[in-house]
């Protein structure tokens, strides 16, 4: 099925997976809009930011947040609310971030950031987000329409990242990353495109042990716990799969006594754990223990290890990995990866 080019074109009917391939594209789009964008930016004394959005538009700036973590100089988190944190003032630059622009969350969030007087950058194809920025006279990053907001991190994350670089967020540069990630994912879709057959392509592999069981995937603080919640969100969304995510070292003081359960349920799971070379000693000693564990209790346990010479370049290798796989996913189950009915059906809801 998974070597089935015409077989995956028809599942595939709104070509996630060239969206996918594309993203190494996105990256170098994004990079050259954010850099022109920037040239017109002047924004001094910002002691906090927060990134507002929802969904494919957040994960970016979870990715942000942690990529920068070791070297920001002031704090810099993730909003998913109607509203901001009390702490919110004139001296925090809020980056509203939503790919359609009709978010309402993120809409709820903008104005809040007006009433309390917050510095605002907008991030978006369009929509009423656009259309208040522009009113208000607040600056609108315009990216690329056409693209599930999930397809489209390249747009969310890379344009977050120069923001934060150019405004001295964080010392140094980051092109040097940038194009490093660039160059690893070009090498990563030739390994996991649809012509490369299942038996040397190691997301279609992904795919199969994933088929039929209930993923859990598991990163580490700091290296992948965010990669790990863009494997489970994209199984969701792309397969229309249930799946999970947990992050050592905190999963070491909860979840790993679930492992003690029946083992005609601790059967039905396939487990995951992504590895980084930046992982911490004490963290890589904890997942070597807890794999032992779950092996003792009859679960299935593969561990995948990030490739690339620098962090954003390993991040990313990771991310097509779990896109292309989630794809495959969705194959298997013969769903096409773009729709998301009940996402739809929930705002039709919410709608009346």
């Amino acid at each position: 099925m998974l070597d089935d080019l015409k077989g995956l074109k028809k599942i595939d009917k709104s070509g996630m997976i060239e969206a996918i391939k594309n993203m190494p594209e996105h990256f170098e789009e994004a990079k050259r809009l954010t850099e022109e964008f920037m040239k017109g930016i002047r924004i001094r004394n910002i002691l906090n930011v927060v990134i507002t959005g929802l969904g494919g538009s957040a994960i970016g700036g979870d990715l942000v947040r942690m990529f920068i973590a070791p070297k920001a100089t002031i704090p810099v988190i993730v909003n998913r609310d109607y509203f901001l944190p009390a702490f919110a003032d004139q001296n925090t630059l809020v980056i509203v971030s939503s790919y359609s622009g009709n978010t309402e969350e993120t809409l709820s969030a903008y104005d809040d950031a007006r009433l309390k007087g917050s510095r605002l950058i907008a991030i978006t194809t369009g929509g009423k987000l656009k259309e208040k920025a522009l009113e208000d006279g607040i600056p609108v990053l315009t990216i690329p329409p056409g693209l599930s907001p999930r397809a489209a991190l390249g747009y969310s994350f890379i344009p977050l990242l120069i923001i934060i670089e150019r405004l001295g967020i964080i010392p140094g540069g980051v092109s040097r990353e940038i194009e490093d990630a660039i160059k690893i994912m070009k090498e990563a879709r030739e390994r996991f495109s649809p012509e490369v057959p299942e038996a040397e392509n190691p997301a279609k592999g992904l795919a199969r042990q994933f088929h039929k069981k209930l993923p859990i995937i598991y990163g580490s603080s700091g290296t992948t716990e965010i990669i790990a919640m863009r494997w489970k969100g994209q199984i969701n969304e792309n397969s229309k799969a249930p799946a999970y995510f947990n992050i050592f070292p905190e999963l070491n003081h909860n979840e790993i006594v679930g492992w003690d359960g029946p083992k005609e349920i601790l059967k039905g799971f396939q487990v995951v754990i992504l590895r980084d070379e930046g992982d911490y000693e004490r963290v890589q000693k904890r997942i070597e223990i807890t794999r032992e564990i779950i092996n003792d209790k009859g679960g299935e346990v593969l561990e995948v290890w990030s490739e690339g010479g620098t962090c954003l370049a390993r991040m990313f290798y990771l991310i097509m990995l779990g896109d292309f796989a989630s794809v495959y996913l969705a194959a298997l189950y013969k769903k096409d990866p773009t729709p998301v009915n009940l996402i739809d059906l929930l705002k039709k809801r919410l709608s009346n």
